[in-house]
Parts: structure tokens; sequence; C-alpha cells
């Protein structure tokens, strides 16, 4: 029977002060709730950052309607197609005839052929045991002209080994193929965002007139098989570490993780490394804290006691931009996250050491569709679901670090800050917009 769902009278308030947070699961998994705040990226809009790539995405009704409807709002149908997964096919075990025969007559159809597909399975096939290695080699027999990728809708990866984002953004890759290595040829690798031109680290290779390949970048499938040149491959958000190891691994170039972050010490131990494995001079750092403490100094003056609520879609490092505002004198009150990475661990003991009340939040507890202000409240939002939590048009509109790297991303985050102090947004209309910034990627 089925029963109907109020909210409760008196919602049990879920949030805990740092202190009592556990590392690295700070809030008991169960069932979820997803908040309107759709900025983030899928893996819809991951993949379409292949030029002239392909989707068809092969499962059940249900489990499409998401992914139709994202393409649809990208604008890139004529690139998205689908097979749907019914349930004869289980019971007749002809799934991986489906498979074959369902992509195959997609190809044909298509005004024009492809270079590259990307098939999407999904966690029945792999209830099913799909034979997914056959249907891979015979679709490649088939069309020889076409470069397959295997990739995945399959929320039962979340929970173990790489989860769904870190997949997509090493499958991004599994097309290139080998070629000359060029030396002084760099590739920035597994951002859905365009590093900014104003980061250190496109200072940084610019400056000593370096090759900068980024598939953000390609325009044609050409220009993406060209990034497979490269001499390193350099990546800074967490998600695409494994990627650029398998890519290194598969391709002879050699990978550098150097992490994202807003900890003055790290930013140059990072961009220090990139010097010494590039071979070139390290870049300057004189003056470089002044300028971001002035800033923060500036900022303060114009924040002053603002109430601020911080969340992980900003930003990798959720908990390292709280210390740093902290530190400076901001009124950081929350910071929305589900989980705590083994990079934020030196903050987050900081924090409990010397902020201990502070407050952290889920975003996908169930408990938290009740739990959004009612009223508009006086906050200053730094990401999405922060904003809408907090029921504030005061906030920064940005997703996936926006592209910064370095110094430069403290103080754009601190201009961001002051412009949203200033200017009110449609905060409702804003976060309902599926992948934000993701128009030039079609």
């Amino acid at each position: 029977m089925l029963k109907r769902v109020n909210a409760p009278k008196e919602v049990p308030n879920i949030g805990i002060p740092i202190k009592d947070a556990s590392f690295p699961a700070p809030f008991a998994s169960g069932l979820e709730y997803a908040s309107p705040a759709r900025g983030t990226w899928n893996i819809v809009h991951t993949g379409m950052l292949i030029p002239e790539a392909h989707e068809i995405f092969v499962c059940a009704a249900s489990c499409l309607r998401g992914v139709v409807l994202t393409a649809a709002e990208l604008g890139a149908s004529h690139r998205f197609s689908t097979v749907e997964v019914r349930e004869n096919n289980l019971l007749d075990g002809d799934m991986e005839d489906l498979v074959i025969d369902g992509v195959s007559d997609i190809i044909e159809k298509l005004p024009k052929r492809p270079p590259i597909v990307l098939v999407y399975t999904s966690c029945v096939h792999h209830f099913a045991g799909c034979d997914l290695d056959m249907i891979y080699a015979e679709l490649a027999n088939r069309f020889p002209d076409i470069d397959f990728v295997d990739c995945y809708m399959n929320p039962i990866m979340r929970k173990s080994g790489l989860t769904p984002d870190q997949l997509m953004r090493s499958r991004l890759y599994k097309a290139l193929k080998p070629r000359g290595i060029k030396k002084g040829s760099v590739a920035i690798i597994g951002n859905d965002l365009p590093t900014d031109e104003n980061s250190d680290l496109m200072q940084l290779l610019r400056g000593n007139n370096l090759k900068i390949h980024e598939i953000t970048s390609c325009e044609n499938y050409e220009q993406y098989q060209e990034m497979a040149e490269s001499e390193f491959y350099i990546s800074y958000y967490p998600s695409a570490a494994a990627g650029g190891d398998m890519l290194a691994k598969r391709l002879g170039g050699k990978h550098l993780y150097v992490p994202f972050s807003f900890d003055y010490d790290e930013i140059e131990r990072g961009l220090t490394r990139i010097s010494s494995e590039l071979d070139i001079p390290a870049p300057d750092f004189s003056g470089k804290r002044e300028i971001c403490e002035k800033a923060l100094k500036d900022t303060l003056a114009l924040i002053g006691n603002t109430p601020i609520a911080i969340d992980y879609t900003y930003s990798p490092r959720p908990l390292g931009l709280a210390k740093l505002l902290l530190e400076s004198g901001f009124n950081v009150q929350r910071v929305y996250l589900d989980a705590i990475t083994g990079e934020e661990k030196p903050a987050l003991q900081a924090l409990k050491e010397n902020y201990p009340e502070l407050q952290l939040y889920p975003t996908v507890h169930a408990s938290m569709r009740f739990l959004s202000e009612k009223e508009p409240t006086n906050y200053l939002a730094i990401g999405q679901k922060a904003a809408h939590f907090m029921n504030t048009n005061h906030f920064v509109n940005v997703v996936e670090g926006g592209g910064m790297f370095g110094y430069h991303a403290v103080l754009h985050t601190l201009e961001l800050m002051r412009e949203a102090y200033n200017e009110e947004k449609d905060m409702r209309n804003l976060i309902q917009i599926k992948g934000m910034g993701c128009g030039g990627c079609i």
C-alpha cells in the first residue's frame, strides 16, 4: 500500500559541528535526496567534450529519461541516441545482440558517420553478466572506421572502485592513438571546464612557450588526437588523477597530478614541481601572498560579519576554503558536503582544533529536502547547493573550480564574493540550468 510522505512535524537537525565529524564520511549513507541545484556536469555533458563524438545510451526507459532531457537541454540531441532495454531482453538472454544490433542500426541511420562513438551501458548489463568485451570487438569489426569507447551509466559503481565521474573522465582520452611524443608539448586533462588563461598554471606554461593541449579547446577530432603527442599530462582536479595515470601508462607521456588548493604552501609546491618536471624556470612567487592577504582584507572590509555558507560543488576543497576565510576573519557558518577527501584531511584537523563549532551539513541526506530555508536569508553562499539550502540570491555561481588554479583561485574567489555581495542573482532559475558552462562543448 502506498503511503503519503509529508514533511515531519519536527525535522531532525542533521547538521553537526565539525569537531564531531568523522573522516572520511561524516554522515550515514542511506536514502538520498537530489537538490534542484543542477549546475555540475554529468556523464552526458562530459562525453560531449570529444569533438564529433556521438553518444549512445543503452538502458531501461526509466533510466533514459534524465539523460535524454540533458541532451535536449544541451541542444545536442543530434549527437545523442538511445537503445531501450526491456524485460524480454533479460528473460531471453539476448542482451549482447540488443547492444550490437541497436548500436549498428543507429550508426547506419546517422546522416554522417562519426569518427568516435561512446556507448554507455548500465547496471543491468553487469547484473546480467553481459559480455561487453565481445560486444565492442564485434562493433569494431563491423565499423573499423569508428573508434568505440566503453562508458557506463552505472549507479552501483558509486561506492566502490572508480566512481562514475572518475571513470568518465578517464574515458575522455581512451580513444587517443599512440603517436610520436613532441618535446615541449603538454596536455591539461580531466577538466570539464577550460583552465582559466589567468590561472597560475596557464601563465607558467604559456610564459615558457609550451604547446598546450586541452580537450575543451579541441575543435575537431584530429585536434583531439593531437593530445597524444604530449610529453606531459597535467591534472589538478581530483577525479581526473586516475585517468591521467591510465593515459600516461598507455601512451608513454608522464602524468603530473598537482592538486587544486587554497593553501599557499601547497600552491607553491605544486607549481614548483611542474617547473622542475618540465625543466622550465620556476615562477616568481614574491609578493603573491601579500597580494592575496590584501585582497582578503579588502573583501572582509566590504562583507564584514555577513554569514557565509560554502558547498563542495564550488571547488574540490570546501574545507580548505573555509579554513582560509575563517583564519582571515570571515564569518563562515556552514559547509555543505557529503564526504571528506584525503586531500582535505589537514584542513579538517585544523578546523576541528581552531573552529570546532563550524557546522557541516550533507547535501544528499533524505531529510535535506525539508531543511532548505523557507524565507530568504542574508547569507553569502559560495556554490549553488549552499545558495539553495540557504535560500539566498547573493551567491557565487561557479561549479567544479571554474578553471581556476593557484593564487589565481584565491584572488578570483574573493572577486566573485565581492560581486555576489553587491549584486543579487536569480538563484531559483540559475541553479536549475544543467551543466553550467558546457555550451562550448557542442
